[in-house]
């Protein structure tokens, strides 16, 4: 199966650079690693993409479409951008989604300490998120069937997401009716208090989706407040979760416990990940791992927050990650 990825890499010597280039759309063969010779036309890719994301519902046989955009993060290479990629499509697949993933790949480092200079390049590219991707895909529904757009941003790729919605109100484009239907932040490194709704850049992701929902772990250690690289950072949203007053259409699922859990039984990490932990465990290990993708599914799909299996609801309404 393809895997189709929105790369805005800059091409030097026939390959992919680190740098900020123009938008290239992509159609990966499946075992490929992205190359630049995988681009297609955006009409081409577009018609591909809308495709693969049309399903028809099984009970009313009525048509529907779904695609999932993945953000990275930040320090991430293109062939480790695929990896994720790739084990998000076939961890949803396996759950019973029928529509599609496609990759929004911004040109991170691939050294260590790169922190700042990703954080950099993630402001100057958001903007392309919605003008290349999402605005035209909003613009260029099909008329038999509606395609439903979400987002899923891990760590760096939360603040991408957020920066790109505000800067499209900003800039008011010219449909300015687009919507997406799940904004799913995943360890977001972006402030907790940024999603306040009384915060001017978060009224525009809260304004154009249906639902948001934020995973969150207490023991990320990429985001602890201690790190090198965060002094002086407010606590992130992807380690404590969302404001008090974030709205009613976002919700917190904490996954603290079951972390905990996968950390200290090896036979549930065997279990629960079965191709391996890939990158630093506290921050990286909901790619493949088979309970979130299950709740993700879930999330995706539309199903009520409060009927997901994968999930415990308190007497006060707090929703935590479990084995189910």
């Amino acid at each position: 199966m393809a895997s189709y990825i929105v790369s805005i890499r800059a091409v030097k010597k026939g390959k992919f650079s680190d740098d900020i280039g123009d938008t290239l759309y992509l159609v990966v063969p499946d075992g490929q690693l992205p190359d630049p010779s995988h681009a297609v036309s955006a009409d081409k890719w577009f018609a591909a993409v809308q495709k693969a994301a049309s399903w028809k519902n099984p009970d009313n046989k009525e048509p529907r479409g779904d695609l999932l955009f993945y953000v990275h993060g930040y320090n991430m290479t293109k062939d480790e951008v695929i990896q994720r990629h790739r084990r998000l499509a076939d961890g949803l697949s396996a759950c019973g989604f029928k529509g599609a993933v496609a990759s929004f790949d911004w040109p991170s480092d691939d050294r260590a300490l790169a922190y700042l200079p990703d954080r950099h390049k993630a402001k100057m590219t958001a903007m392309r998120l919605m003008t290349d991707a999402i605005s035209y895909l909003s613009s260029n529904q099909r008329p038999d069937c509606t395609l439903n757009i979400h987002v899923l941003g891990h760590s760096t790729g939360a603040y991408v997401i957020r920066e790109a919605f505000d800067d499209a109100d900003d800039a008011q484009l010219a449909n300015g009716a687009w919507s997406v239907s799940q904004v799913i932040l995943v360890a977001g490194d972006i402030s907790s208090g940024s999603m306040s709704r009384n915060d001017s850049g978060a009224k525009s992701i809260y304004g154009h989706c249906v639902r948001l929902t934020n995973y969150f772990s207490r023991y990320d250690e990429a985001l602890d407040i201690s790190n090198v690289k965060r002094l002086g950072s407010a606590p992130r949203v992807g380690r404590i979760g969302l404001p008090p007053d974030a709205p009613d259409q976002a919700v917190n699922v904490d996954c603290s416990e079951y972390f905990k859990q996968l950390n200290t039984d090896p036979a549930v990490l065997k279990q629960d990940e079965p191709e391996g932990i890939v990158g630093l465990p506290t921050h990286s290990w909901y790619f493949g791992n088979a309970i979130f993708t299950k709740d993700l599914f879930f999330t995706i799909i539309g199903t009520d927050r409060q009927s997901i299996p994968t999930r415990s609801i308190s007497s006060g309404g707090q929703i935590t990650l479990i084995r189910a």
